[in-house]
């Protein structure tokens, strides 16, 4: 079992020279193994994290999957959430924002003040996203997440696993160079629920009034906080030292 005191650069490319030509459920097991009972896999319950939860709940890896409520979510999401606990009959630890910063912000902002600037939308996403991440990842040495390098420009420099030193952990990218067409090959193949909005032009899902769908040509990201024309189009929960070298 590894110490969280004892994570760091050194031991992230250590473990992704080992296991560079695993396959994926390999190096899930390997890392559950080698991580015990501090592994954790964060879902928003889009097409590559549903992918990496069919992985996980079939092959009973002790991978604990949590996801993050932020109470703006679309009822697509919550009804693929439904599917998935019902398909799988495994628990999703799910999170919430702290109750009194959420009233607080829409108290004296109201409740779009983050269509008003990047910085009220950065606040926004920090109470609702960044601190529930931040308590759960307090207690993890290794952090699964479902990005891909191909999501968008800010993604390109992702590696399959690194260290984070946002959290202090090590981070897992295990679809990192999976194609589009891979992870929805992987859903059909395997009857994974997945968001009927990835059909209806959403390829990447957030909370409601911050998505839409996408034009064909528009980068993969370009319906997440639509308004803004100098984001990163990131909400922080990836704003580490990874993406900050573009």
């Amino acid at each position: 079992m590894v110490l969280k005191d004892e994570i760091n650069e050194e031991l992230a490319a250590q473990l992704d020279h080992e296991t560079k030509n695993w396959s994926v459920i390999d190096t899930l097991k390997y890392l559950a193994e080698r991580f015990e009972g501090t592994t954790t896999f964060s879902t928003s319950f889009g097409q590559e994290d549903q992918v990496i939860t069919d992985m996980i709940f079939t092959a009973r890896i002790p991978v604990l999957v949590f996801t993050l409520d932020t109470g703006r979510h679309f009822e697509e999401t919550y009804k693929v959430m439904s599917q998935t606990l019902a398909r799988y009959e495994k628990k999703i630890k799910v999170l919430f924002p702290d109750q009194q910063k959420v009233e607080q912000l829409l108290t004296n902002k109201g409740p779009f003040s983050f269509y008003e600037s990047i910085e009220n939308r950065k606040e926004c996403c920090y109470i609702r996203k960044v601190e529930p991440l931040e308590r759960m990842l307090k207690e993890t040495a290794c952090w699964i997440t479902g990005l891909r390098a191909a999501q968008s420009n800010s993604r390109q420099t992702i590696r399959r696993i690194s260290y984070d030193p946002t959290y202090q952990v090590i981070k897992v990218n295990p679809l990192y160079n999976w194609s589009l067409e891979e992870v929805v090959t992987h859903l059909h193949d395997n009857h994974v629920p997945y968001n009927i909005l990835h059909d209806k032009g959403y390829p990447s899902i957030g909370c409601a009034p911050c998505t839409r769908a996408v034009q064909p040509g528009e980068d993969i990201r370009a319906g997440r906080w639509w308004w803004e024309n100098n984001s990163s189009k990131e909400c922080g929960l990836h704003d580490n030292q990874e993406n900050k070298q573009l």
